[in-house]
């Protein structure tokens, strides 16, 4: 390598992998996400619908995901859930996403990553990274969580961090994971907020993100966490936004 080169590569290391910039129209590329649909997890108000431009849709070159209470198909609450799962999925790197979290009593919005051997090994085993969680009753603070099998909230050991972003909603921020072998660092806006390390014994359980893990996106309304204080009917229809998803790694 020329010494220019390798200036330019120690002054940025990072190479764009996978993106999705949003600039399309009407539904998400087909070859980059798919949906999740139904009532999945948590306890939730939402039922998450499959390729409907009312709950995700590219507009004005962002991904609108809107969660409504209109009453599809009997489904009180709809909404939605895009995956990369069967698309894409990294191991190690910097998954970036920039947004604006929706306002409301209820809401749910979450950005995260789930490994790729869930069908086989299940959750928790196959580690979770939340890169971003809110809900809607305490709007400000940012949350950040890890989860695998030794440490998850169902045993009262998950890894978390969680800090107060003063009008978190007012403006889009970029939401980070900065993911390497010994360490997950989070960051919002460019700052490290909450750093999970490796404890370095080599146990799955403790350590399970020396494997792929695919990205997930979606609003969820109500559930066990973000329905703790109800759900303000006053909230619908809310939008999650996201401007751009970029996944990086080392060069």
């Amino acid at each position: 390598m020329s010494t220019f080169l390798l200036a330019v590569a120690m002054v940025n290391p990072w190479k764009l992998v996978w993106s999705d910039e949003f600039n399309g129209r009407g539904g998400v590329d087909p070859a980059k996400w798919t949906y999740e649909e139904g009532y999945l997890r948590n306890q939730e108000a939402q039922y998450y619908t499959k390729d409907r431009r009312e709950n995700a849709r590219q507009e004005n070159g962002r991904l609108i995901i809107e969660a409504r209470k209109d009453n599809w198909e009997g489904k009180p609450i709809t909404s939605a859930s895009l995956t990369t799962e069967g698309k894409a999925a990294w191991t190690y790197g910097r998954i970036e996403v920039r947004a604006k979290l929706p306002k409301g009593r209820g809401t749910w919005p979450a950005i995260w990553t789930l490994g790729t051997n869930i069908r086989q090994v299940g959750w928790p085993k196959c580690g979770e990274i939340d890169i971003l969680e809110n809900v809607g009753f305490d709007l400000d603070r940012i949350h950040h969580t890890v989860h695998t099998e030794a440490y998850n909230h169902t045993k009262k050991t998950h890894k978390a961090g969680s800090w107060v972003l003063p009008n978190a909603a007012a403006g889009f921020h970029t939401y980070t994971a900065d993911w390497d072998e010994k360490k997950i660092v989070f960051l919002v806006d460019g700052v490290p907020r909450f750093t999970f390390e490796n404890d370095g014994k080599g146990d799955d359980d403790t350590w399970p993100f020396h494997r792929p893990q695919y990205l997930i996106l979606n609003l969820a309304i109500g559930g066990s966490w973000g329905g703790q204080q109800g759900i303000d009917d006053a909230l619908f229809p809310a939008q999650f936004e996201i401007d751009y998803v970029r996944v990086y790694q080392r060069s």
